[in-house]
């Protein structure tokens, strides 16, 4: 089970993790972007810091859901929307639960995740976030129908989260400003996809300590 401390422990990783790999997203962000996706990020987070302990106290979905429309009323460019939007479906698919068995902790990634398709309309190699995303959440369900536990499932998922993100190299951007450059867009990782498996890890991390 995950517990609710356990969920706002991962939003506290988070905001460190984006907070530390500020410059290093920035920088990825500056060869195929606006140069901002590090600052956005640890700006929203931050943000949610100032906001969590006015619900900390609250179910996971309430949680969830406040993260959400704060990122949304605190990031520019398209990663507010798109993790504001994650988080807030997240939050709307667990109502009220104190705690996460597996199938709720698959359903969290999975909703959010379809959230951002819906929104951001990625497909897989568009070199977009969903290229870490959609392999994640792949090999989370092959591990929990294989009988993997909640914490071999999630380390399965990070570890095809990260190959998603190197995949995103070699890739043409097709959505976003990237795909402005057309064929100078290849050659670089793509940020979003980099956060997002930052963001992944930090929840790994944080049901391993």
């Amino acid at each position: 089970m995950v517990t609710r401390d356990q969920i706002v422990h991962w939003l506290e990783a988070t905001a460190n993790v984006m907070k530390d790999n500020k410059e290093y997203l920035t920088q990825l962000d500056a060869a195929i972007g606006d140069a901002d996706h590090g600052i956005n990020m640890d700006r929203g987070f931050k943000k949610v810091m100032e906001k969590l302990p006015t619900v900390a106290d609250k179910d996971i979905g309430n949680i969830l859901k406040t993260t959400g429309m704060t990122l949304i009323s605190s990031v520019g460019g398209a990663s507010g929307p798109l993790y504001g939007t994650f988080f807030m479906r997240s939050g709307m698919a667990l109502a009220s639960k104190e705690e996460l068995n597996d199938e709720d902790l698959f359903k969290m990634l999975k909703t959010g995740v379809e959230g951002i398709v819906q929104r951001g309309r990625a497909q897989l190699e568009d070199k977009t976030m969903f290229d870490a995303w959609s392999p994640a959440l792949d090999a989370m369900q092959a591990a929990l129908d294989d009988g993997k536990n909640t914490h071999d499932a999630l380390k399965a998922a990070v570890d095809a989260a990260e190959e998603g993100m190197k995949g995103t190299i070699p890739l043409i951007a097709r959505k976003g400003r990237a795909s402005y450059l057309g064929e100078r867009s290849r050659g670089h990782q793509d940020p979003g996809a980099t956060s997002s498996y930052l963001l992944l890890k930090a929840l790994l991390d944080t049901l391993e300590s």
